[in-house]
C-alpha cells in the first residue's frame, strides 16, 4: 500500500534520513519512538504536507512524491483533533464530503448519518466541539476522516491527550475501524502499550531514522541494539563475553561476574545481553526454580507500579512481579533472593 524509498528531508535543525518502509494493504502499522524522533514529520511527508529533498513515496502503486495532499486520498487525524469549533458535529463530519463535490447534498447527509450511527456519535450531532469530552472529540475526528473513504488513514498521537480508560476504549474502536473498513492505518505514538496492542507491525524511529521494523513481539523481545532495548523497556542490559556454545546454547560471562546461558548462535566475542524484567521469576530459595539461569542477589529497591512491583537487586537485575507475589514472598530491602529465567528469554546481540 505504501512504499517509501531512500527518503531524505532536511529542515536544517532536523532531518529525515534514508527512510525505507513498506506497509501492506489493510495493515495497522505503528511508528514508535521518543519525542523528537521525527515521527510526525514522516507522517506529514506521507500525507504530502512536506516534499522530500530526495527519495520517493508511493501509495497504492502510484508515485505521489510531488502530489498535493488533497489528491492523495489520505485521511489525517491530529492529536488535537483539529475540529472546526464553529461547526456542529454533523457539520464537521460532512465538511470533507462537501469539499469532494462528488455527491448530492442529500447523499452527503445520508453518508454522514451512517458514519455517526456506526461510530455511536449520532446523539452528538448538534453539539459543538467545545462541549464534547476528549474521547468524544476524537471519535468525531475519526468519523470525519473516514467519511470521505480514504485509501489510507494517518494518525498522529491520536490518544495522547486522553485518560487511561478512554484510551483503552478508543484502541478497540480504532481496531474496529481498520477491520470493518479494511483500511490501511499508520499510527504514530511514543506509547509502547499502543504499539503492542494496535500494531500488526511496528517501526522504531529515533533521530530521524528507522532503526527496526517487525512484529510487536520482535520489537519488544528481540531489539536489534541497546538504544532500542532501552527504549522498549528491556531494563536488564548487560555486557558480556561468550565463553562457550554447546548445541546452540551460549554461555556468557556478564560484567557482573555471573555466567548466563542464552539460546544464541554466537560462539565467541563481546556481546550485549537483553532480558525483559517480566521474563524473570523471583524466589526465596534456589530450590524453587528449575530454570537454566539462577542468580543470587540482595534487594536494593522495591517500587510499587500499580498492579506490579519493580524490584532491583544489588547485581543490577531488575524484576517485575505482581503484588500478590511480593506479599507471598514477604520481600523487604536487604533480603537475599534468587532470580531465574529461561535461556530462551535471553536475547543476545553484537
Amino acid at each position: 500500500m505504501i512504499r517509501i524509498r531512500n527518503l531524505y528531508k532536511d529542515w536544517k535543525e532536523f532531518a529525515l534520513k534514508d527512510i525505507n518502509l513498506e506497509i501492506e494493504q489493510g495493515e495497522y502499522f505503528v511508528i514508535l519512538g521518543p519525542t523528537g524522533a521525527g515521527k510526525t514529520m514522516l507522517l506529514e511527508t506521507i500525507a504530502g504536507f512536506h516534499i522530500p529533498d530526495s527519495g520517493d513515496v508511493r501509495i497504492g502503486g502510484r508515485d505521489v512524491t510531488n502530489l498535493a495532499p488533497e489528491r492523495r486520498r489520505v485521511g489525517f487525524i491530529y492529536q488535537d483533533y483539529s475540529l472546526f469549533p464553529h461547526f456542529t458535529v454533523e457539520e464537521n463530519i460532512e465538511f470533507g464530503l462537501k469539499l469532494k463535490k462528488s455527491a448530492s447534498s442529500d447523499a452527503n447527509k445520508k453518508r454522514t448519518a451512517e458514519i455517526m450511527d456506526w461510530l455511536g456519535v449520532s446523539h452528538l450531532a448538534h453539539r459543538y466541539p467545545t462541549t464534547l469530552s476528549g474521547g468524544e472529540q476524537q471519535k468525531v475526528a475519526i468519523a470525519r476522516a473516514v467519511a470521505v473513504e480514504p485509501s489510507l488513514l494517518l494518525l498522529d498521537e491520536p490518544l495522547a491527550a486522553l485518560d487511561r480508560r478512554t484510551r483503552e476504549y478508543l484502541r478497540v474502536e480504532l481496531k474496529r475501524v481498520k477491520e470493518e473498513l479494511d483500511i490501511t492505518m499508520v499510527h504514530v505514538t511514543h506509547d509502547q502499550t499502543e504499539a503492542m496492542v494496535l500494531g500488526d507491525r511496528v517501526a522504531v524511529m529515533m533521530n530521524g531514522q528507522i532503526l527496526q521494523v517487525g512484529t510487536p513481539f520482535e520489537i519488544f523481545n528481540k531489539p536489534l541494539n541497546e538504544a532500542i532495548a532501552d527504549f522498549v523497556g528491556v531494563e536488564n542490559i548487560l555486557s558480556g563475553t561468550v565463553r562457550d556454545n554447546k548445541s546452540g546454547v551460549a554461555e556468557i560471562e556478564v560484567d557482573t561476574g555471573a555466567n548466563i546461558f542464552a539460546v544464541s548462535s554466537y560462539c565467541e566475542g563481546k556481546v550485549k545481553v537483553f532480558i525483559r524484567p517480566e521474563d524473570i521469576i523471583l524466589a526465596g530459595s534456589r530450590e524453587e526454580s528449575s530454570a537454566r539461569n539462577c542468580l543470587k542477589g540482595r534487594i536494593n529497591e522495591i517500587n510499587d507500579m500499580g498492579p506490579l512491583t519493580r524490584v532491583r537487586l544489588d547485581n543490577s537485575i531488575v524484576v517485575l512481579i505482581t503484588k500478590q507475589s511480593r506479599e507471598r514472598l514477604g520481600l523487604r530491602i536487604g533480603a537475599e533472593v534468587y532470580v531465574s529465567f529461561k535461556a530462551t528469554s535471553v536475547h543476545v546481540v553484537r
